[in-house]
């Protein structure tokens, strides 16, 4: 599976293939109508407590990294991947997200959790 990641504000593609935003809260700025999602999967992105803790801080990113893997490692964190993962429609997986900084953000993990 081709799995990618973009930045929700960025133009649909047409090889995007499945496209699920994997934040736990709305974009801003953003239309529900315009977003030309197939899902939204909120349940895959990291906690609240531990979203706050990170605050998209590069230096806590291996930790937030371990930390937001645990989280996927429970059986909510299971039932989440599974819903991701029944989205997909195609070969090819678009995780979207609002972070500016898709390198050190959660989606960069998810993808790789995907990927395993």
């Amino acid at each position: 599976m081709n799995v990618v990641t973009k930045r929700i504000y960025d133009e649909p593609g047409h090889n995007d293939g499945t496209r699920v935003l994997v934040d736990r809260v709305w974009p801003r700025g953003v239309r529900k109508e315009d977003a030309q999602l197939d899902d939204w999967v909120k349940d895959v992105a990291p906690s609240t407590e531990l979203r706050k803790w990170f605050g998209h801080d590069p230096d806590r990113f291996d930790e937030f990294a371990d930390r937001y893997r645990q989280e996927l490692n429970t059986s909510e964190g299971h039932e989440a991947l599974q819903r991701l993962k029944e989205a997909l429609t195609g070969n090819r997986l678009t995780l979207l997200t609002a972070t500016k900084d898709l390198e050190n953000s959660h989606v960069t993990v998810l993808s790789d959790v995907v990927r395993e």
